[in-house]
């Protein structure tokens, strides 16, 4: 299966993530332990770079049999983060969006920006007519990114 590559601006661009991509999400993941880990459980669980191969590992398999889309943020070439749908329900066409952002990215839009490719892709070639975003209770940043694409 060909990897799907997502332009969102001159910038930022969404790309299918891949085992290759295991030591920049962990290294992202493991010089900002105390910040990721307040919102995202999986943190405390990510203890050597393997364990990320293996998180991705399955998301490729997964990806193949329930076309699970889960992407890659690149910020002017380098990671900046992971955006993907989740618990997608294909039968009554509805998915779930999850992101994180290393933490240096934020604040330039581009969680916002990707989000809203996101919801373009899965309407338009997904055929998904329903999707909810989730966000740690406390979360404010996160919170914000729905409440400017009117969910």
């Amino acid at each position: 299966m060909p990897v799907k590559t997502i332009p969102i601006t001159e910038s930022i661009v969404l790309r299918q993530i891949q085992t290759s991509d295991a030591p920049d999400i962990f290294q992202t993941i493991d010089r900002q332990r105390q910040y990721l880990g307040k919102w995202l459980p999986f943190v405390a669980f990510t203890k050597k770079e393997a364990d990320t191969f293996r998180f991705i590992q399955t998301i490729v398999e997964e990806s193949a049999l329930k076309r699970e889309y889960v992407f890659i943020i690149l910020h002017e070439g380098s990671f900046a983060g992971v955006i993907g749908f989740k618990d997608t329900d294909r039968l009554n066409q509805r998915s779930e969006i999850g992101y994180w952002l290393a933490e240096e990215m934020q604040g330039k839009g581009i969680v916002t920006q990707a989000v809203k490719k996101l919801c373009q892709f899965a309407f338009e070639e997904l055929g998904i007519n329903r999707i909810q975003i989730k966000c740690a209770a406390g979360n404010f940043p996160s919170k914000k990114v729905p409440r400017r694409l009117n969910f």
